[in-house]
């Protein structure tokens, strides 16, 4: 076998190894069983769920954009130069 068939098969099965103990690994997280003192709380309705992860993000968008261009100091120049 050449050097590069030797290579592609050591990276093919590193990463096959890695998946496989990466899935063994998880595997409590698939329990379907409470332990105990688990208490996940109330859950979110569609407002709130909405508001975290549609609003503030494009909020947070929003307010760094408006941060960067208020500080552009390239507009600035181009101005006082013409």
């Amino acid at each position: 076998m050449s050097n590069k068939v030797k290579n592609t098969a050591l990276r093919a099965g590193t990463i096959t190894a890695g998946t496989a103990l990466m899935l063994l690994m998880s595997s409590p997280a698939f329990a379907l069983t409470r332990d105990d003192g688990d208490d996940p709380g109330p859950g979110l309705n569609v407002a709130q769920t909405l508001g975290l992860y549609v609003a503030t993000p494009i909020v947070l968008f929003l307010i760094i954009a408006g941060l960067v261009v208020l500080t552009d100091k390239s507009r600035k120049q181009a101005k006082s130069e013409g």
